[in-house]
């Protein structure tokens, strides 16, 4: 009975990641019963009863929570610009779907957040964390010194495309490190054996799909990863991706587990302000270059840029 779950668990996580590279088209529910391997017929049943929505309404939702990420990230996007790079082919339709959404309209959504983050970085402006930009000759990567207590190290470099092997979770994970524990074990037992732990490379990383600033915690997808070679074959509920390599900002803290909350939140309302930089579309995740020791970690919190 697990293998089966296990299983459908599967099919349904493809359809997931289709859907999140391909959030910019017109996806039909066809295209994903093909992803997944079901019959189109079943296939609407399937996934709203594994996720609690039907598919066109998680897509839409994906959409809306992807658009109100980006009014605020990317300042000099205008919204119709966001509307497409959403999906959305019409903007009075985005318009009408993302009033219902989010209750106010996309300027207003806009202007109230921006207001609200500088009202915060002026609250804070007494304990200002400075990042000054230098340009590093032996990386050829440009990085910054800052006084932030838990930051070792800011720096923008490119990453390479990575094949991943991943575990999924979908609900609350914030704060939970049985969960967390319980996860990389999972995904730890299937890999040892196969002998995919270590070597040269080998990463091991979580990727956040959803904001949960916008989400439901209850939907929030999470994915516990761990580098291997292209064409690894799978099986139960591990699942293969393909993580988009390219710019991003690589931010290094040694934190505890309640610190987790203030690096990203000092990465993305005090680093990337002052940048030159904004976040594009690729989804963040954090890499962890060692093991954690006496209860902290050493993480690297790596997001997508590109200028602003």
């Amino acid at each position: 009975m697990n293998g089966i779950k296990s299983e459908y668990r599967k099919r349904i996580n493809k359809a997931f990641d289709y859907i999140e590279n391909n959030i910019s088209k017109q996806i039909s529910i066809e295209e994903l019963a093909d992803v997944a391997n079901f019959s189109k017929y079943h296939f609407h049943r399937i996934f709203a009863s594994y996720t609690g929505e039907p598919p066109a309404q998680f897509i839409n939702r994906l959409r809306l929570e992807k658009a109100a990420m980006m009014l605020v990230m990317n300042k000099n996007d205008n919204i119709s610009d966001i509307a497409e790079k959403t999906g959305f082919t019409d903007l009075s339709i985005f318009s009408r779907n993302f009033k219902n959404y989010f209750g106010i309209s996309a300027g207003e959504y806009r202007k109230s957040k921006n207001s609200n983050i500088s009202q915060m970085l002026s609250k804070n402006r007494q304990i200002e964390d400075t990042a000054q930009m230098y340009f590093c000759q032996s990386t050829n990567t440009l990085k910054w010194r800052t006084n932030m207590e838990l930051n070792k190290s800011v720096e923008v470099k490119e990453l390479p495309k990575m094949n991943l092997a991943y575990i999924r979770h979908i609900g609350p994970y914030m704060g939970n490190e049985k969960l967390f524990e319980g996860l990389w074990n999972r995904l730890f037992a299937w890999a040892g054996p196969r002998g995919l732990i270590g070597g040269p490379g080998f990463k091991s990383l979580i990727i956040y799909h959803d904001d949960p600033n916008l989400c439901d915690h209850d939907k929030l997808r999470t994915s516990v990863c761990i580098t291997v070679p292209e064409n690894t074959p799978v099986d139960g509920e591990v699942g293969t991706m393909k993580l988009e390599g390219g710019k991003y900002v690589v931010a290094r803290f040694e934190v505890g587990p309640e610190d987790f909350g203030t690096a990203w939140e000092w990465l993305y309302g005090k680093w990337f302000p002052q940048s030159g930089y904004q976040p594009d579309e690729k989804p963040c995740f954090e890499m962890y270059p060692e093991e954690p020791k006496d209860g902290k970690f050493i993480v690297d919190i790596c997001v997508g840029v590109k200028a602003l």
